[in-house]
């Protein structure tokens, strides 16, 4: 029996299974928003303005999320079992399709509070990357998100630990860990932004630019390996909007440098 069959179901409470799945996502979740919380006090708000913000975005998240999946897979998956949509334990959650939802709610939400778009941005997006990294092991445990057939000596040559590489194991072949190519790409990602570019940041915008040009130049070759992806005609979806991302990206980023406003953070050492 494999480590995924063994654990996956973090607890059980009588009737209620809690998967690892909701477990990741919401670990993931919970980086994100003390990550932000700290960052809105580096910028002279109160961490609290959070508190209203992140339930809310993170179940929009969740349906835009389900949604942008559901739409690309009703007729294999949804068309003879309508109520399977609202399964998502079973997995099939579309990150993008959150993130634009989130991005939506994110507008009218710091619009009313009367703080800037592109700061508020700055301070959010970056843990993002965090959230998505965790996500991607909740693929790990539903056994999704994985890619094409590789053999036993590429998986070792990877020095992975044995329970991923037993786990990558399926349908009589093994196949590449692409939820964790996304999970460390994300978190390298989140390190160059915040350790590198929030360093020589002078304008607002910069590391909320940023996150959508490194999410996209991660997820596109990724999702180049994947057997499962999300397909409009024989393009894949992710490969869209990533390319969609990494130019949105550049062009955010030279528009704030030549005409942004300057951000400026309390120092809190």
């Amino acid at each position: 029996m494999t480590f995924f069959e063994d654990f996956s179901t973090f607890v059980t409470i009588g009737p209620i299974h809690i998967q690892w799945y909701a477990v990741c996502i919401l670990t993931g979740a919970c980086i994100a928003y003390f990550l932000g919380q700290y960052r809105f006090k580096q910028l002279g708000y109160s961490k609290d303005i959070l508190s209203d913000y992140f339930f809310a975005v993170l179940l929009i998240g969740i349906v835009g999320a389900r949604i942008w999946y559901v739409i690309f897979t009703f007729d294999e998956m949804y068309a003879s079992q309508p109520l399977e949509i609202f399964a998502i334990w079973h997995g099939g959650l579309a990150i993008q399709g959150g993130i634009f939802a989130g991005l939506i709610y994110s507008y009218y939400f710091f619009k009313k509070h009367d703080i800037p778009f592109l700061l508020a941005g700055d301070a959010i997006m970056p843990g993002v990357l965090i959230a998505q990294a965790f996500g991607r092991w909740g693929n790990f445990f539903n056994h999704e998100a994985y890619g094409g057939e590789v053999s036993l000596s590429f998986l070792q040559s990877l020095h992975l630990p044995q329970f991923i590489i037993d786990n990558m194991y399926m349908n009589g072949a093994y196949h590449h860990p692409t939820f964790l190519y996304e999970s460390m790409g994300n978190i390298m990602a989140f390190l160059l932004i915040v350790f590198v570019i929030r360093r020589f940041q002078k304008h607002q915008g910069v590391q909320f630019f940023s996150y959508f040009l490194f999410y996209g130049l991660v997820r596109f070759p990724v999702e180049g390996l994947r057997t499962d992806s999300l397909m409009f005609g024989p393009i894949r979806m992710a490969q869209l909007i990533s390319i969609a991302f990494i130019i949105a990206g550049l062009i955010g980023i030279i528009y704030v440098h030549l005409k942004g406003k300057e951000v400026h953070y309390i120092d809190m050492s």
